[in-house]
């Protein structure tokens, strides 16, 4: 959707381990309707754009170019900055998000006008949601355009920032060069400090292509400031824990973002409180820990249990509808909530409010309160996953079980997965061990599709050394198909498991339990493996079960892969409903 004139790329020396791209050598015109032409060979608004980039300590940008952000483009290849090139704004912006998850470094993301913007927004919204910390910077049209004075510039929209307003942390407009390295720094320390999430800067067409006789902008100061707990509030939370009969605690995203996962287990472990972690919590507690309730949420079973804790820690999580078996939880003792996001904080329900970074709060936490001896707690963490296990095992939904667990054999213990919103993607939310933290990601936050494939392109950038998983259902493929183009372009190791059920197999569910039939579920697709193959990416059709021997192997092969799997799965039964 961006306006561009097929712009070659050509693969650059290797520099460092990420297998990067860098803008063709070609020279570029600017639009013959543009209001400033840079003079070959000289600086301009670009490059005070990477440069600034440079010196908050990216390594890597991400984007699609367009007409009135060439000259962010042109600065590229005068830079050091390596350059990952998607094929739709939105799916860069996926990209960005799961980069910043992995590296926890803002992902810049560099966009274009109008268009170009626009289609990054779902992706923004998911990157707020998840608190991912993206540096998103667009171009805008020429100065004289803003402001909403209708001009008719290409891709001219009367408020451009508007559109972002209600989805990102915060808006930057530039207008002058001199502006430029402290929008961005700004924004960038924006974007880091707790909660992380994405940010908008907009430069004018104009601006950026203008040579500039500025100096080079060297290391910039944006350190990101990360709200500590107040000591009389901790002395409160600690009090109420340390004399609790029956604690328990939820563990959400912020113990994940925070890095707060070992002191979590320490302070569990001191107050014998058993730990469920929530879907954007996964991996922040040990999965078989003796206090372990995993992260069954949309169980009545767990449900029940933390209804009935007299004192509920509730870290990193508003409880929103996900974390609250859609907002049938009605907790009858205290809660004690750390939150990073004040928005979040009692948004809910009633609580000891704690704003916060996470690992600060529980680290002050782990040193204020009383062990707390209980010899039952273990015991209850079991009894009620025994209860889980019983009430899935009655619904005979013996293959999704079967396919989860080929997958989690299959995958590395070290490799990260990204799942898009498809059956086994809500199977993994609540059954899935993701053996550490920070490994396993979905697009749970805003609950768009397309997310799976280009978030894992975005987390082998990150980290070449090790395969990465990409979960999808054949619709949410569909959204991101042109990336196997990327991930051919850059070798990346990817390898993408496509659940092929025909169709939208969850809406189908849903409508055919809530209407007798489903209605515009059904899908024509293509032959998934056989299109892989003409991107030059190898592609397989498996089963249930060759999966694991298939997946397996992918995995292992360098570069990028698509597996195949045709099964309709089902849901285990909502409890929310009853």
């Amino acid at each position: 959707m961006t306006h561009h004139h097929d712009l070659a790329l050509r693969p650059a020396p290797a520099r460092t381990k990420e297998a990067l791209d860098t803008p063709s050598r070609r020279p570029v015109t600017p639009h013959k309707g543009s209001t400033a032409h840079r003079v070959r060979g000289s600086r301009n608004g670009g490059d005070l754009v990477v440069e600034t980039l440079a010196g908050l300590g990216a390594t890597t940008v991400f984007g699609l170019p367009g007409q009135h952000a060439l000259g962010m483009f042109d600065a590229l290849r005068r830079s050091d900055l390596g350059y990952v090139g998607l094929r739709v704004e939105n799916n860069a912006g996926f990209a960005a998000d799961a980069y910043g998850r992995i590296t926890g470094r803002a992902a810049p993301l560099l966009l274009s006008t109008g268009p170009g913007a626009l289609t990054s927004l779902a992706a923004l919204q998911e990157a707020a949601a998840a608190s991912a910390p993206v540096l998103a910077i667009s171009s805008q049209v020429p100065t004289a355009g803003l402001g909403g004075g209708r001009h008719g510039y290409l891709h001219e929209l009367p408020d451009q920032a508007a559109s972002f307003r209600g989805v990102v942390k915060s808006v930057h407009t530039v207008r002058t060069q001199s502006q430029i390295p402290s929008a961005i720094a700004a924004a960038w320390k924006s974007a880091l400090t707790a909660p992380h999430g994405p940010v908008w800067v907009e430069i004018p067409q104009d601006v950026l292509l203008a040579p500039t006789s500025l100096p080079v902008v060297t290391a910039m100061d944006a350190t990101p400031e990360q709200p500590a707990p107040r000591p009389e509030l901790v002395a409160a939370a600690a009090d109420l824990l340390s004399h609790a009969a029956r604690p328990a605690i939820i563990a959400g995203g912020g113990v994940v973002r925070a890095g707060a996962s070992g002191e979590l287990l320490a302070l569990a472990e001191k107050l014998n409180a058993p730990v469920v972690t929530t879907f954007g919590g996964k991996g922040a507690f040990p999965w078989e820990h003796p206090l372990s309730l995993q992260s069954w949420m949309e169980d009545r079973h767990t449900t029940d249990f933390l209804e009935d804790a007299d004192v509920l820690l509730v870290i990193g999580s508003g409880l929103g509808e996900l974390s609250s078996n859609y907002h049938t939880f009605k907790p009858r003792g205290r809660i004690v909530q750390i939150e990073a996001d004040l928005g979040k904080l009692e948004s809910n329900h009633p609580a000891l409010g704690i704003h916060a970074d996470a690992r600060l709060a529980v680290r002050a936490l782990l040193e204020a309160v009383d062990e707390r001896p209980d010899e039952s707690a273990a015991d209850r963490a079991r009894e009620l996953l025994d209860k889980v296990r019983d009430r899935i095992a009655a619904q005979d939904l013996t293959l999704e079980q079967e396919v989860l667990a080929s997958v989690r054999r299959a995958l590395p213990a070290d490799s990260p997965s990204f799942w898009d919103m498809t059956i086994l993607a809500y199977w993994a939310w609540s059954a899935f061990d993701a053996k550490s933290p920070n490994a396993m990601h979905s697009a749970q936050g805003a609950g768009g599709l397309g997310y799976g494939f280009p978030a894992a392109l975005g987390a082998a950038v990150a980290d070449p050394t090790r395969p990465v998983l990409a979960v999808s259902g054949d619709g949410g493929a569909l959204y991101s198909i042109a990336e196997l183009a990327t991930a051919r372009q850059y070798d990346l190791n990817v390898t993408w498991l496509i659940v092929d059920d025909g169709g939208y197999g969850i809406l189908r569910e849903y409508m055919t339990d809530a209407f007798g039939q489903a209605t515009a579920t059904e899908l024509t697709r293509p032959d998934y493996a056989a299109l892989a193959e003409s991107f030059g990416v190898p592609g397989v059709r498996t089963t249930p079960e060759t999966l694991e021997k298939d997946l397996a192997r992918a995995l292992a092969a360098p570069g990028p892969s698509v597996v195949v799997l045709p099964a309709v799965l089902r849901m285990f039964a909502p409890t929310h409903l009853d």
